[in-house]
């Protein structure tokens, strides 16, 4: 199905990017705009000639192939630039917005593919030009929040150019083009979960010339803040020229006049005394310092201490070892009548423990036989001294009355 003009002249003015291929083919020249979105895709196929072909057999062509983009002398991107790849068998993508404070810098981004199946790498050289224009950026620009796409899907050229033709038919503009796309990650947003086929969300910027339309202030209408305000989806009339490829969130749209925002001035805070001046440059020692003597420090750190910590103990063993006083000398200095006492109490308890233990007594009740209601018969009596008491259960079983003895009676006189 084709196109209409439309869309086409959309297309074309969407990301204005020439790209030229120098002589060194490692080597690639692109002049993005500052102020308009600039899309650079890594694609596998290009960089598949740089790999020597595999030597065993196999679908060469389906290598899972990384990229690792960087600014050259450098670990990172610049800021404004960044980069996805979903997977080793998707092509990579660099994106982003430049500003008018990069015109007239080249930017080299060191690219370099690594073929996991052959663990081969090929590294090639993406020298980005910035060119200022006149006619960028444009006064009005508006952000969309689009619920049902990812970064990478937003970025294709047909999408991007469908939901410009969309905003062109709301909007009506004599220019427009897309100024920056934004992943809903990296404003906080949170990883989807993998059912239903949810989508990360992306933030679409786009500039025009002309100032908002009608259907684009809908949203600043009390009724539909108040619905926002209360999570419900605002009532927007186009909302239906979209809803067919794009889920627009409008209560997170942004409508920006550029002519009308203040600019903001911070001052900067005034540098401290450990804080080199501005275009101060670091001033090393010379080489031509005095030797310093450590041995000084040496004694005062490490032998003075241990000194003092022999001093201590022996200190600690003369008290422990050579002031302790022995029994004998305890029992000299220790007055006769009450040594006497003590050793006439230790006797006196040896004594009464020895009488405890031979003493004759009757033996209590609970020694007597027992009668046993169960079997009628006489359980025989417990004697400390053949049974260990402390192990005899209170109640014995039948199988336990094999010894038994019989309570003699009383006859009656007479």
């Amino acid at each position: 199905m084709g196109k209409s003009p439309a869309k086409l002249t959309v297309c074309n003015v969407c990301v204005s990017v020439v790209t030229i291929l120098s002589r060194s083919h490692a080597d690639r020249n692109v002049y993005p705009s500052a102020g308009v979105l600039f899309v650079h895709v890594l694609e596998r196929e290009h960089f598949k000639g740089e790999f020597p072909p595999y030597p065993k057999s196999g679908d060469a062509s389906n290598d899972p192939i990384t990229f690792n983009t960087n600014l050259m002398g450098f670990p990172d991107r610049p800021g404004w630039l960044r980069y996805i790849q979903r997977t080793s068998h998707s092509d990579g993508v660099l994106y982003g917005s430049p500003t008018s404070e990069h015109v007239g810098k080249a930017t080299v981004i060191e690219i370099t593919a690594y073929n996991r199946r052959t663990f081969e790498t090929a590294r090639h050289n993406l020298v980005i030009n910035i060119m200022a224009t006149e006619e960028f950026p444009l006064p009005y620009q508006a952000e969309f929040y689009i619920k049902n796409m990812n970064v990478e899907e937003m970025l294709a050229s047909e999408v991007l150019g469908d939901f410009l033709g969309a905003v062109k038919n709301v909007w009506q503009p004599e220019r427009l083009n897309a100024i920056n796309i934004t992943s809903a990650l990296d404003r906080g947003g949170r990883v989807p979960l993998p059912i239903n086929n949810l989508k990360e969300g992306v933030y679409v910027m786009v500039g025009a010339d002309v100032p908002f339309s009608s259907c684009l202030r809908e949203v600043e209408s009390p009724h539909n803040q108040l619905r926002c305000s209360q999570e419900m989806e605002p009532v927007i009339s186009c909302d239906k020229k979209f809803r067919a490829q794009f889920h627009i969130d409008w209560c997170k749209i942004s409508l920006v006049d550029v002519n009308k925002v203040a600019p903001v001035y911070i001052p900067r805070p005034d540098p401290g005394t450990g804080i080199l001046p501005e275009f101060g440059e670091y001033n090393p020692p010379s080489e031509s310092l005095k030797s310093r003597d450590y041995f000084s420090d040496f004694l005062v750190t490490l032998a003075v201490p241990a000194a003092v910590a022999l001093v201590l103990l022996f200190i600690l063993g003369y008290t422990m070892c050579c002031r302790r006083e022995g029994v004998e000398k305890r029992n000299m200095q220790t007055p006769d009548i009450q040594l006497v006492h003590h050793s006439s109490i230790q006797k006196s308890t040896k004594e009464l423990r020895s009488m405890s233990k031979n003493r004759e007594i009757s033996w209590p009740l609970s020694t007597l036989p027992v009668f046993n209601p169960v079997s009628g018969e006489v359980v025989p009596p417990i004697h400390p001294d053949n049974y260990e008491t402390t192990s005899m259960p209170l109640m014995q079983t039948q199988a336990n009355l094999q010894n038994q003895i019989t309570i003699p009676q009383q006859r009656p006189s007479g």
